[in-house]
């Protein structure tokens, strides 16, 4: 199991999500990116989870509504990373899976498209 602290799991996330490609964050509105130690239930099974209404969801959205979240769990990437390289790819894998479901990108659309 790799070990790092979680200021330095958060740095690693926000370094990429910089990396991500620009027409893949600038539709994202109204959305915040959370790291987390572990999932509510403890699992090391689960690596991040969108929180809120998928764009293809929606109804209706604008002033005075919370924002989405996207959560980044560190415990289970370090648990399943043997180092930073993988962890890297682990957590971009991660921010991109949760991104899609934002847009409405469901996990069977994902797992066809070898993001999930």
């Amino acid at each position: 199991m790799l070990e790092m602290d979680p200021d330095a799991f958060e740095r690693l996330v926000i370094e990429e999500l910089d990396l991500l490609p620009d027409d893949m964050v600038e539709g994202l509105d109204n959305v915040v990116f959370v790291v987390e130690d572990r999932p509510e239930d403890a699992t090391q099974e689960l690596f991040g989870l969108y929180e809120g209404w998928a764009l293809t969801e929606r109804d209706r959205y604008g002033m005075g509504e919370l924002p989405d979240r996207i959560v980044v769990y560190r415990e289970p990437h370090l648990a399943a990373c043997a180092d930073e390289r993988e962890l890297r790819d682990e957590v971009h894998t991660t921010l991109v899976h949760e991104i899609a479901h934002f847009y409405g990108i469901d996990d069977d659309k994902l797992h066809e498209l070898g993001w999930a």
